[in-house]
């Protein structure tokens, strides 16, 4: 069986599709070019703006014609994470999906659930001659997972509706009403190359098999960071027998934990074996540690030939402490609605860049506008202190909770008609472009659901079968009830 032959047929038909079509960040055109097709063989009106955005607009059907619209939202990109193990062409191989029980996965990638699903879901009831609805916006944004650039560039005035359906959410049975805003903080360390001291080895050092994830949904896990890891190994290596770092390469995106790392270092000959017995011990213990939520972590080394250089033992010491002392992780808990985290940061990725540079990309989030500033100078100040050129992103608005939402409630009730269970109305820390749409169109009454997706922003992104009929029936009951 494949994801075609899944039922709902109407919907895993489309997401099928989406799945062969490449769809990087920042190279949407592939996407873009199918969802202007599929609007033109169904006779819809559509546009593409020139950030890459696209509104496809159906009228409502017998008797609701004159409705309030409806905008069913969602993004066109995806993040591409791979294994390193896996040979994949983001830019133009097809996502290779399977099914595993209950659950649709990719090999060795992540899947483009996120939001592929969400597209899915527009385009089919779009394409649907039987199902009742107010006059509908299809809204398909452009490089959601990398800046927000088509939510940022959406302009004022190119969107009718007043009630926005988010199709981007990862948990069935949860109702978002309210999103965690967020920025990025970037630092960059300068380093001059040195020789390597004479009798030396070189090792390389790798950390890999941990899950990744999202940084926002997952943040509270306690999932394991491979920088921090690394990074551990490679300081305590160096208090011991002062190895000498030639590189460091953790992590790919902001927006994601990062799951692998690796490093060269090189140490003195007669240093080696204590070297091995010290990386050895420490694995042991960094295991143990993430025993509960981390156990396919592999902490390995081998020797490499020599490097050509080291960099400058300044450089060396003011990176290995900044990243030690750079806070991973949950920083606050909201005081207004109970297990939402409300402030957190993500040390993304470190990178040996070209021109003798370092790069060190982190993302911050909070419920509170303030405290997300608060947090990234927090950040900053870290890598400030140790010598580093630090910038901050612009960063997006978070979307704060209105509890007295009309689609909110008609959402709740037809969830609870349908499934007969309470859903959990609440706000999530991922970032989601509601908070932007709502800055240019402050009338909107918004509501974010979704199926259930595990694993989001790494190769393990998985999506729960039975959860997507679920959403489906609920998307079609809001609409019909509109």
């Amino acid at each position: 069986m494949t994801i075609s032959d899944l039922k709902p047929a109407e919907i895993w038909r489309y997401f099928d599709e989406i799945t062969k079509i490449p769809r990087p960040s920042k190279k949407e055109e592939k996407i873009i070019e199918y969802l202007l097709h599929f609007a033109k063989e169904n006779n819809l009106e559509a546009e593409r703006d020139e950030i890459g955005n696209v509104i496809i607009r159906k009228p409502g059907t017998s008797g609701k014609a004159s409705h309030k619209t409806v905008i069913l939202q969602s993004h066109s990109d995806m993040v591409c994470e791979k294994n390193a193990d896996t040979e994949h062409n983001f830019d133009t191989d097809p996502i290779q999906t399977y099914i595993d029980g209950d659950w649709v996965k990719a090999k060795g990638t992540t899947l483009g659930g996120d939001d592929g699903i969400g597209i899915a879901a527009a385009l089919a009831v779009l394409a649907s001659d039987t199902i009742k609805h107010p006059p509908l916006e299809a809204l398909f944004t452009s490089d959601e997972e990398t800046g927000l650039t088509g939510a940022f560039g959406l302009k004022e005035g190119s969107l009718k509706g007043q009630i926005l359906i988010n199709l981007d959410s990862e948990d069935e049975g949860e109702l978002f009403i309210g999103c965690a805003g967020g920025m990025d903080t970037v630092a960059t360390f300068s380093y001059k190359r040195k020789n390597i001291p004479t009798n030396s080895v070189a090792y390389k050092i790798s950390v890999t098999g941990l899950n990744g994830g999202h940084s926002g949904d997952e943040i509270d896990k306690g999932l394991g960071n491979s920088n921090k890891i690394l990074n551990r190994i490679i300081l305590n290596a160096y208090k011991k027998f002062k190895v000498r770092l030639n590189e460091f390469n953790g992590g790919n995106l902001r927006n994601a934990i990062p799951r692998e790392a690796f490093g060269i270092i090189t140490v003195k000959k007669e240093h080696s074996e204590d070297f091995e017995k010290l990386v050895n011990e420490l694995a042991g213990k960094i295991k143990n540690e993430f025993s509960a939520t981390e156990e396919n972590l592999s902490i390995d080394f081998e020797q490499v030939e020599l490097p050509e250089f080291v960099i400058s033992k300044k450089a060396q010491k003011n990176l290995m402490h900044s990243l030690y002392a750079c806070w991973h992780g949950v920083y606050a808990m909201s005081k207004d609605m109970p297990d939402l985290v409300e402030t957190s940061t993500n040390l993304a990725s470190v990178k040996f860049v070209e021109n003798n540079k370092i790069k060190i990309e982190t993302s911050q989030r909070s419920s509170v506008e303030s405290a997300k500033y608060d947090m990234a100078q927090t950040v900053a100040s870290v890598f400030k202190l140790a010598g580093a050129k630090v910038k901050h992103g612009d960063g997006y608005p978070g979307w704060k909770p209105n509890t007295n939402s009309e689609i909110m409630k008609i959402t709740e009730n037809s969830y609870k008609k349908l499934f007969d269970k309470e859903p959990e109305v609440k706000a999530i820390h991922a970032g989601l472009e509601c908070g932007l749409f709502l800055e240019k169109y402050p009338y909107l009454d918004m509501i974010s659901f979704g199926p259930t997706i595990k694993g989001a922003h790494s190769p393990d992104e998985r999506m729960n079968i039975p959860t997507v009929q679920k959403f489906w029936d609920l998307l079609i009951d809001v609409l019909e009830t509109l």
